[in-house]
């Protein structure tokens, strides 16, 4: 089974993310995810914009593998999200890496950009490492 594979059968078990709002690992690594979100009508605001919660949990959710796959239990204590254009394409992904690695906490930066290149979003997330 590759990491692929691995990680998307333990994080399968997010049902919110992965079940009720699509989202899709596409890579997974060392400290680093990235994942995928098709933009429906359910993920929509009355004005026809994705919704922020939907883009804010496509980035907590990458956080929430990058920080996990092969790591201690990361949970997310702090985070920061700066939306930065409205999403015009009809698939978002979202980039999440470490940026500083400490004993009991990290700190991830995600972005969030469309298949058209629109920078949607751009969150940062700080992390607490729960086992030693």
């Amino acid at each position: 089974m590759t990491d692929l594979e691995k990680a998307r059968e333990f994080f399968g078990k997010d049902t919110y993310a992965t079940e009720t709002t699509g989202i899709c690992i596409d890579e997974v690594g060392e400290h680093y995810a990235k994942c995928s979100l098709p933009v429906t009508a359910s993920h929509k605001n009355a004005y026809g914009g994705v919704m922020g919660g939907a883009v804010f949990t496509l980035a907590d959710y990458t956080f929430a593998v990058a920080s996990n796959f092969n790591q201690v239990q990361t949970v997310s204590v702090s985070s920061n999200i700066s939306f930065t254009s409205m999403a015009k394409g009809k698939l978002l992904t979202a980039e999440a890496s470490l940026l500083k690695d400490g004993k009991s906490t990290c700190l991830y930066s995600v972005s969030v950009t469309d298949e058209l290149g629109t920078k949607v979003a751009f969150v940062t997330i700080n992390g607490m490492k729960l086992n030693k």
